[in-house]
Formats: structure tokens, C-alpha cells, sequence
């Protein structure tokens, strides 16, 4: 931990986890260049099924097999190719980041598909998602917390030297919150989950995976409080879609660290913004919410909005240089 309490150094920066292209390699030495205080696993969907958020956090579980079925995942009576391939490629970018960061000390953050938004996209055996049935939410849940637990030892075994920050993409949560996960037909919907039953599932993820973790969730309607009171240390979100101040003010100044989502992860003019327009962005929203200042640079983290799967390798390697000055910029004010 920091002096600030954070497991993240004053002035930090990173990405969320995704990047263009299919080069492992070369995206793990981009983000080593550009985020040296707070570097992350690279992800590459653009590879295939088992590169994509679902599979790779898929194949994870323990002993929850999972297939590719109709172009989704789903739970399947044995391990297979599609499983194989998904756990194949994360020992890949494990050797390729081990390689590239072996003599790394200091913060480093891995990423996964937290518990919920598994839950409302692996389905069933016989049909439909797992959300729709309670015990199998449940199962998920520790299958994922183990899982996780063993992912962490192992970048821990390559990297000793680092100190491992967890990231639980989340982004179907407040759907699950909300019952509004369509059914397979397209004309219903899956029951709300009640918020005390997916704040005890992210916590049993939380408490399992034995590190700092933030919850990522690039929607609108976050459930700031659920996921503080969940154990995570930090929230990460897109800073476009904060619409109400107050709760996120209530969760900062309860001590929830802020990964902030303060520039577009595609060019809105054709271009990556400035690190002093992304600087300024961060500086405004804390300077509405009230805080002091000198508590920026320890309590938030800059980052893109999202992931930048979607972005050119040019663009996703300037915004990144972006957000590491700008949090450079915070640290200094």
C-alpha cells in the first residue's frame, strides 16, 4: 500500500484492460511503456473466443467446464477444445508479461468478469442463463473465487517482486440489479437479484481472491454503496455517464478509491486528448464533489473510459501516454 492508504502509488494511471490487435507482445511492451507506475495485463479480444471477457474469465472456473455454443458460452458436461484454447492464450500473455516485467516491483493489475456479469451471460446446460437459477449463480460464484484465487498466486509466482490489484469487470451488474437481463427469446426478462444477494457474491469473490480489488463498471446507474460495502477497495467507471454527484460523493468520502474514466476510448475529433484535457477533467468532477485537492492524486487512478479493443493501436497508445501525464499533472498540484 501507498503512504495514501492505496494500493496504487500518488498520481497513478492504467488502462481498463483491452487493446487493439492480436500481438501479445507487443501490447504488453505498450502498456509497460507507457504505465510504469501502474501496469495491467493487456487483453486482446480481436484474437478469437477465449480471448473475449466471457471466455477468458470462463476459463478460470474450477471445475465449471464451459463451451462455445451457438456463439455463446455455456456450461458443458466436460472440458474441451473451446476451453482449452481460452486457458491457453491466458498462459501466453502470463509467460509474455512475466517475460517483459521480470524485474517489475510495484503495483500490477490483472482483470476478470466479476461473478454477475457471468451470471447473466454463461448459460445453462439446458438453456438459458445461469442468473435464472440461484444455486447455480451461487456455484459460480466460488468456482470464480477459486479460480481467481489460483490466477493471482500464479502472476504472484512469475512476479514476485510485484504487488497484484485485482479488477472485476462488472458491467451487466446494474442489469442483474434492475431485472433487465433479456430472457433467450428476447421478450421477457430475468428477475431482479435482490442487492444483498449480489453484494454477498461479489464479496465471496472479493474475500477469496486475497488482494486489493476495484469492481469496473462502464454503465450508468453504478451501485456505488453495494459495491464498497462488497469489500472492494476501488470503483472504476466512465466518467461521461456520472449523472448524480451525490452518491459518488458519499463513496469517496466513505474511502471507496476512484479509477476514473476520464478519456473516450475512441477519438471523439480524431484524435487522443491532451494530458492536460484529461487532467482538467479529473481536477473538475473532484472539485465539484468537494474534496480538498491535496486527496486527488492518492485516492483516484486516470484511466480511459473503457476498454480500447475498439480503438486504432495508434490512438489506444496515445491515450494511454495521456492518462499517465495527466495523473503526472495531479500528482504535482
Amino acid at each position: 500500500m501507498s503512504d495514501q492508504g492505496w494500493p496504487w502509488g500518488a498520481g497513478a494511471a492504467t488502462g481498463i484492460g483491452s487493446l487493439p490487435g492480436t500481438d501479445i507482445a507487443e501490447a504488453q511492451r505498450v502498456v509497460l511503456g507507457e504505465l510504469p507506475g501502474l501496469p495491467h495485463l493487456a487483453e486482446l479480444p480481436g484474437r478469437g473466443p477465449g480471448a473475449d471477457l466471457i471466455g477468458r474469465s470462463a476459463g478460470l472456473l474450477v471445475e465449471l467446464p464451459v463451451e462455445l455454443y451457438a456463439a455463446r458460452w455455456r456450461v458443458a458436461p466436460r472440458p474441451g477444445r473451446d476451453l482449452r484454447r481460452a486457458r491457453d492464450l491466458m498462459e501466453r500473455d502470463l509467460d509474455q508479461l512475466a517475460e517483459q516485467a521480470e524485474e517489475y516491483a510495484g503495483p500490477l493489475k490483472i482483470q476478470a468478469a466479476g461473478p454477475l456479469t457471468l451470471a447473466a451471460s454463461v448459460e445453462l446446460p439446458i438453456g438459458g442463463r445461469m442468473l435464472r437459477d440461484p444455486g447455480a449463480v451461487r456455484d459460480l460464484a466460488g468456482s470464480l473465487a477459486e479460480g481467481l484465487r489460483g490466477h493471482v498466486e500464479a502472476v504472484t509466482r512469475r512476479l514476485p517482486r510485484a504487488s497484484v490489484l485485482l479488477q472485476l469487470d462488472e458491467p451487466s451488474l446494474p442489469s442483474v440489479l434492475a431485472g433487465r437481463v433479456p430472457t433467450e427469446s428476447g421478450f421477457g426478462t430475468y428477475r431482479a437479484m435482490e442487492p444483498g444477494d449480489a453484494r454477498s457474491l461479489l464479496h465471496t469473490v472479493v474475500e477469496a481472491a486475497g488482494v486489493p480489488t476495484v469492481v469496473h463498471c462502464c454503465a450508468p446507474d453504478v451501485p456505488l454503496e453495494l459495491i464498497r460495502t462488497s469489500g472492494a477497495v476501488g470503483v472504476a467507471l466512465d466518467l461521461s455517464l456520472v449523472t448524480d454527484l451525490d452518491p459518488l460523493g458519499e463513496a469517496i468520502d466513505a474511502g471507496l478509491g476512484l479509477l476514473a474514466g476520464a478519456a473516450p476510448a475512441t477519438p471523439p475529433a480524431g484524435h487522443a486528448p491532451t494530458s492536460a484535457q484529461v487532467a482538467d477533467r479529473v481536477r473538475g468532477l473532484w472539485d465539484r464533489l468537494g474534496f480538498p485537492r491535496r486527496q486527488l492524486a492518492g485516492q483516484v487512478v486516470v484511466t480511459p473510459a473503457c476498454g480500447l479493443a475498439g480503438a486504432t493501436p495508434a490512438y489506444a497508445r496515445a491515450l494511454l501516454a495521456a492518462c499517465r501525464d495527466a495523473g503526472r499533472r495531479l500528482a504535482e498540484d
